[in-house]
């Protein structure tokens, strides 16, 4: 079973929660928006506890430190294609402007022989509750309630 583990980042504005996420990079969704934006995390292996594969997966899909504070476990949800994610949410602020994703290569367009290398997370935004849960990849709208939970005084 395939597993990812990320960090959730989220911020208070003007009476309201907002999740930072990041459009998926890549020939696959550049035209696409829902469905296409996800929790910045990634892949690991049976060696790596979740939480320092969420960490170290942060700094590579956006070239950032991941920021200090009080972690609230989201827990896991399984996507459609089967890979069990596993979430934290982190309290902090951060400039999208500031990111510096990383890279994956594929071969593109398919059967060409040719290798490209693209951008991991092509952009990142901050959105409110409501907006991305019709955004996220389905089955992490889950995290999204989860958060709600965790803060009920707060709006989407």
């Amino acid at each position: 079973m395939r597993r990812s583990a990320g960090l959730l980042l989220f911020r208070r504005r003007q009476g309201r929660t907002e999740v930072l996420l990041g459009h998926m990079g890549g020939p696959l969704f550049a035209r696409r928006q829902a469905g296409a934006w996800t929790v910045p995390k990634g892949e690991y292996g049976p060696d790596e506890p979740a939480w320092e594969a969420a960490r170290r997966e942060f700094r590579e899909e956006l070239g950032l430190d991941p920021p200090e504070g009080e972690a609230v476990a989201l827990g896991e949800v399984r996507q459609a294609g089967g890979k069990v994610v596993t979430v934290w949410a982190v309290e902090a602020d951060l400039d999208p402007a500031a990111v510096v994703p990383g890279t994956f290569r594929m071969e593109w367009p398919p059967r060409s022989g040719r290798v490209q290398e693209f951008p991991e997370l092509d952009r990142v935004a901050w959105f409110g509750l409501d907006e991305a849960r019709g955004l996220v990849v389905a089955a992490q709208a889950a995290f999204l309630d989860r958060l709600a939970e965790h803060s009920p005084s707060e709006g989407g």
